[in-house]
């Protein structure tokens, strides 16, 4: 059964939220993501009634990623970072100041990768794909994943601002290597190295 312009609306709402968050972090800018997220979904709207129902998660990913190496090839900008995730705000809670905090060293440490590296640090994170997977979305081998996800890593532990919030000494200790802990976070529930579940 093909798709309708009424499934896309569906989707497009159900999505935005998360896929603003994930460009939020490939970008560093709020407005940047949504841009970003805008520029993937007209492009899905369309091909919406020839991507497969099964794919339509890996068309989005890919498309998203694609779309935002392309927009820095263009411009090669560094662009200001905002404190908070697209999701929070105007939203308070317990311990706000703190996670503010604490998302804002985590897009900070990102901005210093490069756009393939943050990439995969974001789809193996926050969106919990396994490398394989990765591998699918960025068109590439599972061993370049692995490469630029632990050069990534390296960076990002060596950064200040992360430094200071790993555990174990003052310098920050090191992450035990394999874990599936986002540097500067805390760990996301359900996610276990190489399960390759999907969000």
């Amino acid at each position: 059964m093909p798709y309708t312009n009424d499934d896309f609306a569906e989707y497009a709402a159900a999505a935005w939220p998360r896929l603003v968050r994930a460009a939020h972090l490939l970008t560093g800018d709020f407005h940047e993501a949504e841009d970003l997220v805008q520029t993937t979904l007209a492009k899905v709207c369309a091909r919406w009634r020839r991507i497969p129902r099964e794919e339509v998660e890996f068309y989005v990913r890919r498309s998203l990623i694609n779309n935002n190496l392309s927009r820095v090839r263009k411009r090669r900008v560094i662009h200001l970072l905002t404190p908070l995730m697209p999701e929070r705000v105007h939203g308070r809670h317990a311990g706000h100041a703190e996670h503010i905090e604490e998302r804002a060293a985590v897009t900070q440490a990102l901005e210093t990768l490069s756009a393939r590296q943050r990439a995969v640090v974001v789809l193996r994170y926050w969106e919990d794909l396994s490398e394989q997977e990765i591998a699918e979305v960025l068109n590439c081998s599972v061993g370049t994943v692995k490469t630029h996800a632990r050069r990534a890593l390296e960076t990002l532990r060596a950064h200040p601002v992360i430094a200071r919030r790993l555990p174990g000494s003052e310098a920050g200790a090191r992450t035990a290597p394999g874990t599936r802990t986002a540097p500067g976070a805390r760990a996301v529930p359900g996610t276990g190295a190489g399960t390759g579940a999907r969000p």
